[in-house]
């Protein structure tokens, strides 16, 4: 199913934040605020990946927070992640999204099991055929444990519903070797501070964690990367976005956003928690640079 969206058209995704509220419930009402944050940036929205927390959150909670953002009809493309070890589950899930009025997936590699490029391949190809979205595969070995090779990129490369590729191993050779693998596919940088690096290099956007808490700014950053005219972003946006990873991502972007008054509370699901960051000077600090930025 061809989305009624140029996907090309949209060089920032916002990998959206989950909000709860202080009974650890979805804040459904602060989650209908932060997508119009994003339509307002004019940022594709993408629901549940890592910096969604969706593998802490149950079936019924992921089914419930696709359903409720297509109801709000937002005027930009939706994304939905799809994520986990079990492939039956999972496509269930593909099966289920199929039925709404998303407009991408993100299919990231199964965790835990380490598949070569065989086990890869097979997995890849089977969500691929499943889904009636165009799909950007997600490279993230150091979430998922497994690294997804060229080869398996060039096993695919003919796929109809393959789109894209989220790169988010940090290396920009690795990035170029997909480049080769398959020249017309998109990839986007999965890390928000190499940008600048990605776009120099031929990256078609950003998949972003720093959206989240300033979706105009970091839409002109993407911008300013992608025309590469602009000197010094890197400079001035690494430490900034440094801050958002001191501890493991999505607890400094969510503790930001609750002293931004964006969320309610900065709950995280177990195992994560917002304790985990007791000083918040760096990210303050941060927040002041980038609203600041211009």
């Amino acid at each position: 199913m061809k989305s009624k969206y140029n996907l090309s058209d949209y060089p920032l995704w916002t990998a959206l934040v989950t909000p709860f509220d202080e009974n650890n419930h979805v804040d459904f009402a602060t989650l209908t605020q932060l997508v119009h944050a994003q339509q307002d940036a004019g940022n594709g929205i993408l629901l549940l990946g890592s910096t969604g927390e969706g593998l802490a959150l149950s079936v019924q909670e992921q089914r419930d927070i696709v359903r409720f953002v297509c109801d709000l009809s937002p005027n930009v493309p939706l994304m939905v992640a799809i994520g986990g070890y079990d492939l039956a589950l999972q496509l269930e899930w593909v099966e289920f999204c199929n039925t709404q009025p998303v407009d991408a997936f993100l299919v990231g590699s199964p965790l835990y099991a380490k598949p070569g490029n065989v086990g890869l391949t097979h997995w890849f190809k089977t969500l691929l055929d499943a889904s009636n979205h165009p799909c950007m595969l997600y490279n993230v070995p150091s979430r998922s444990a497994v690294s997804i090779s060229p080869n398996v990129i060039e096993n695919l490369s003919s796929h109809p519903n393959l789109w894209a590729l989220k790169e988010a191993s940090g290396d920009i050779a690795t990035f170029e070797s997909f480049r080769k693998a398959s020249p017309e596919l998109a990839i986007y940088s999965g890390d928000d501070g190499l940008m600048p690096y990605f776009a120099q290099a031929g990256a078609a956007g950003l998949v972003s964690v720093a959206a989240n808490a300033w979706p105009q700014q970091t839409a002109e950053f993407v911008k300013r990367s992608l025309a590469g005219t602009f000197p010094n972003l890197f400079t001035t946006w690494t430490d900034a976005v440094n801050s958002l990873f001191s501890v493991a991502n999505p607890i400094p972007v969510k503790v930001l956003m609750h002293l931004q008054g964006q969320l309610e509370t900065p709950r995280l699901r177990p195992p994560l928690t917002h304790l985990e960051l007791s000083d918040t000077t760096f990210i303050k600090t941060a927040n002041s640079t980038i609203l600041s930025w211009s």
